[in-house]
């Protein structure tokens, strides 16, 4: 029981800065990444939630998953390749303690959401994006599309997972 209160004071820790984030960063002026085009989707902080990951060493972030409704559908329905059209969205913050949280349980052990680190977009489309996968790539920071360099960076590191047509993140119903 203690295991699930801890659990359900993480989301509800994230749900409330996904939802504060909304408001306070993530706009673009429209500019689209160097390599694939993207740009940043209007409605994307709408869209479903997928999942959400903790990953450690030298990014120590915290990410929610979005998926726009055709995503959301082909992972309900366990569809791979995903169709054309799918649009997965990482939003990923600092992980910092939480010393509030931290006081009411009475010990170090609380983390919740910092300052956002970045934005990114896997865009599905086989014909545009048939040398990688049939997948396009993008990365914001403060709006603004990552360089040439990183953007050639991401396919290469989704390669590995090509049986589930290059996505890491499985469906958390």
């Amino acid at each position: 029981m203690k295991g699930f209160a801890y659990l359900l004071v993480a989301v509800v820790a994230v749900t409330g800065v996904v939802v504060y984030m909304a408001h306070a960063s993530g706009r673009s002026d429209g500019e689209a990444d160097p390599v694939f085009g993207i740009t940043i989707p209007p409605g994307y902080r709408d869209w479903k939630l997928i999942s959400v990951a903790h990953e450690e060493g030298n990014l120590n972030d915290l990410r929610a998953l979005l998926g726009n409704d055709v995503a959301i559908k082909a992972y309900r329905e366990g569809k791979l390749p995903f169709p054309d059209g799918t649009i997965i969205a990482r939003l990923a913050w600092s992980y910092v303690p939480s010393e509030e949280n931290n006081k009411v349980f009475g010990r170090s052990q609380s983390f919740v959401a910092g300052p956002a680190t970045n934005l990114q977009f896997m865009v599905k489309d086989s014909k545009k994006y048939a040398t990688t996968g049939g997948w396009g790539f993008a990365q914001f920071k403060d709006g603004k599309p990552a360089d040439a360099a990183l953007l050639k960076t991401c396919f290469p590191c989704h390669e590995p997972v090509k049986a589930r047509d290059f996505v890491f993140t499985q469906y958390a119903p």
